[in-house]
């Protein structure tokens, strides 16, 4: 195995936005484990919520938007932690506000949420999105060798303001660990780029 940080440029065209979104020239291995896994995970989460059908009495719309978020944080989780996704967005020029953006966006997904799944809570969407964007920002500010540490530390109580503070969402007790999970330690924790030896 070898540690790579430079990126090879993307592709053109539409494989290149691809390569834009999880990292140019991916394994095979990496690919299948991003594609099984998020499907995997996704199939878990709706075969456990369709128990709770008749409970949950969700309209097809949000029925929808689960699959869309359940895949996308399960496969995001995979797609950030790969090495070639942590060599892309962790290449030498990434700013402050390429991080801190990236992060940013996905307060739709709380967003939603709040909306059609709380009724509106808006309390919810505040605390988390505030909690996310300031343990974003300390962490990019953080000196390499204690981001691991406290990256860990502030994943864990964003888990126990989901387990005690705020009540969990019926169907989304899952959607707080695997937010995130994605975006605090998968996709903020720089990692040593392991890449096979051979192309």
């Amino acid at each position: 195995m070898k540690i790579s940080w430079t990126p090879p440029e993307p592709r053109d065209g539409l494989a290149g936005m691809w390569d834009k979104f999880i990292g140019p020239r991916a394994t095979d291995a990496e690919l299948w484990l991003q594609l099984i896994g998020g499907l995997g995970l996704t199939a878990v989460l709706t075969l456990t919520n369709f128990d709770q059908r008749t409970e949950l009495d969700w309209s097809t719309a949000q029925w929808s938007i689960f699959l869309l978020f359940a895949f996308d944080l399960s496969g995001g989780i995979i797609t950030n932690a790969t090495a070639t996704a942590k060599r892309w967005y962790h290449r030498q020029g990434q700013r402050f506000m390429d991080h801190f953006g990236f992060v940013a966006i996905h307060g739709i997904h709380l967003a939603v949420v709040a909306w059609l799944f709380r009724g509106g809570d808006w309390l919810y969407f505040g605390i988390y999105y505030g909690y996310l964007l300031l343990a974003t920002a300390v962490l990019l500010r953080t000196e390499l060798y204690l981001k691991r540490p406290l990256t860990l530390l502030l994943y864990s109580s964003a888990l126990l303001i989901n387990s005690s503070s705020i009540l969990a969402t019926p169907g989304f007790g899952w959607f707080i660990p695997f937010f995130f999970l994605k975006l605090l330690v998968a996709h903020l924790l720089p990692e040593a780029p392991f890449r096979p030896n051979h192309p």
